[in-house]
């Protein structure tokens, strides 16, 4: 009996390594749909972007890099490695188009597959040497940041059979170029969208996220709406049925086909009978905007309400509670955030990492110090963002943690403190003054905006009628 049971938990325990495989679970999609190529700021920053939220180091998905071949393999703590997306799901073998051109030109499109080399794709459709094209790329591009699950083209001229172009998407913004037979040059292109405004509004339920996808909506948008008005509104403790959001987003689309959302022009969010308007203005020369109310004051404030976007207070401040481990009552200076384990933690404010280390029994503990004598403190924490350590510096909104359950803990979810010189606060009352907002001489071009903002949101102004920043400086320059 105890070896037909041995038996059957072996081939219970060697079907379930199967279906682990990578590849092998149809229904477990690899990667978030991506959104937004706009290159913003994340959180609370302005024009914030949605990229992917990265993984703790100890969770990390599998690289997918494809090597070139020849070379070393990438190293994954690299200091110039850029933010690493997680993988689109591939099959086992992508399907690949191929068109004539009416010139006689073979185009071949497809996605790069796990085993891939930059090499291989190119030779596997031309003929003849490859290798200045991999030189003339190099140039532009590391060969060794080749991901699976992204999309290229290769064309082949129609009297040599050699490869006259390539193209492969770096990321949803930007694709390296390389074209020419004897000398080929390789250049990096921004991806081409287009741009449509839309206007999204609804009324909360139960909580932000429902709201948003019954307006048919993608929860980045919910993100964006939490992170916007981060500084205004505690979307964990102060949210309620009845308050209703409008929002003025871009949606960027490639040849029809949807791709993600662009800039948030402004946006209104009533909590329990209080409006909170946005609206985003270039005051100054740079090209990132700021969001500020009607009034022109800025939306950014020394802290965050809250270090999750949205989640469940489990545990407030106070001089006095039960220690649910210790069992007996000592003060509990913090509060305490109920959520799943790996959800990612962000710096409430702009600082320096003072400490990311072990803490006794606040397990894995991050401290930021801020301006104003201002200290925050996360702890519990699973593990560290990449590039988190002592000394660094950390923008308001970063992703610097992910919740956990190490120390003295009964379950995942963040403890989160502040210090106010030197002596801990209730963060829910923490002194949090306003960025400076938008500046005298730019007062009427400020209301000017907040004006065509509003009329697009109450039908006012047709939305088919909005021009983005690009598409004016480009009349502008056609009139000169």
């Amino acid at each position: 009996m105890k070896k037909l049971f041995f038996l059957f938990l072996l081939v219970a325990v060697l079907a379930a390594v199967w279906t682990g495989r990578p590849g092998r679970d149809p229904g477990v999609a690899l990667s978030p749909a991506l959104d937004a190529p706009s290159g913003e700021v994340p959180a609370v920053a302005e024009q914030p972007g949605d990229a992917p939220l990265s993984e703790p180091e100890s969770r990390t998905a599998p690289d997918e890099s494809v090597q070139e071949a020849g070379e070393a393999p990438q190293d994954p703590h690299s200091a110039d490695e850029e933010p690493r997306q997680a993988p689109e799901a591939v099959s086992e073998k992508a399907a690949t188009t191929q068109i004539v051109t009416p010139e006689g030109d073979t185009v071949r499109k497809g996605t790069v597959e796990r085993g891939d080399t930059v090499g291989g794709l190119l030779g596997s459709v031309g003929t003849g040497e490859t290798q200045h094209y991999l030189r003339a790329a190099r140039q532009v591009f590391s060969l060794r940041k080749f991901r699976a699950g992204q999309a290229y083209v290769v064309v082949t001229d129609a009297a040599t059979g050699r490869v006259k172009r390539f193209e492969y998407e770096i990321d949803d913004r930007k694709r390296l170029v390389v074209e020419g037979l004897d000398d080929p040059v390789a250049r990096l292109e921004n991806i081409a969208y287009e741009t449509r405004l839309c206007f999204v509004e609804g009324v909360i339920a139960s909580d932000l996220f429902s709201a948003v996808a019954d307006m048919g909506e993608g929860p980045q948008l919910a993100l964006r709406i939490a992170n916007l008005f981060a500084a205004e509104i505690n979307f964990i403790r102060d949210l309620q049925e009845g308050d209703s959001f409008r929002v003025l987003v871009e949606k960027l689309y490639r040849e029809g086909e949807y791709k993600g959302y662009g800039k948030v022009l402004a946006a209104a969010f009533t909590n329990r009978g209080k409006t909170f308007e946005a609206f985003l203005f270039r005051d100054g020369s740079g090209r990132e905007g700021h969001f500020y109310n009607a009034a022109g004051e800025s939306l950014r404030k020394t802290l965050l309400q809250a270090p999750l976007p949205i989640t469940r207070v489990t545990s407030r401040f106070t001089n006095s509670r039960k220690h649910p481990i210790l069992g007996y009552s000592r003060p509990h200076l913090g509060v305490d955030y109920g959520a799943p384990t790996g959800t990612p933690v962000m710096a409430v404010g702009s600082g320096k990492v003072l400490k990311a280390g072990r803490a006794g029994g606040f397990g894995n503990q991050i401290i930021v110090r801020h301006h104003q004598n201002l200290e925050s403190m996360y702890n519990h924490l699973s593990g560290y963002a990449r590039g988190i350590r002592s000394g660094v510096s950390v923008r308001q909104g970063q992703v610097i943690g992910y919740v956990g359950s190490t120390g003295l803990s009964t379950g995942p979810h963040l403890d989160f403190r502040i210090k106010q010189n030197g002596k801990f606060i209730d963060p829910t009352k923490a002194v949090n003054p306003r960025a400076p907002g938008v500046s005298r001489r730019k007062a009427k071009e400020f209301a000017a905006v907040v004006a065509e903002y509003r009329a697009y949101m109450s039908g006012a102004k047709e939305l088919s009628a909005y021009k983005t920043d690009e598409e004016l400086e480009e009349h502008d320059s056609e009139g000169q």
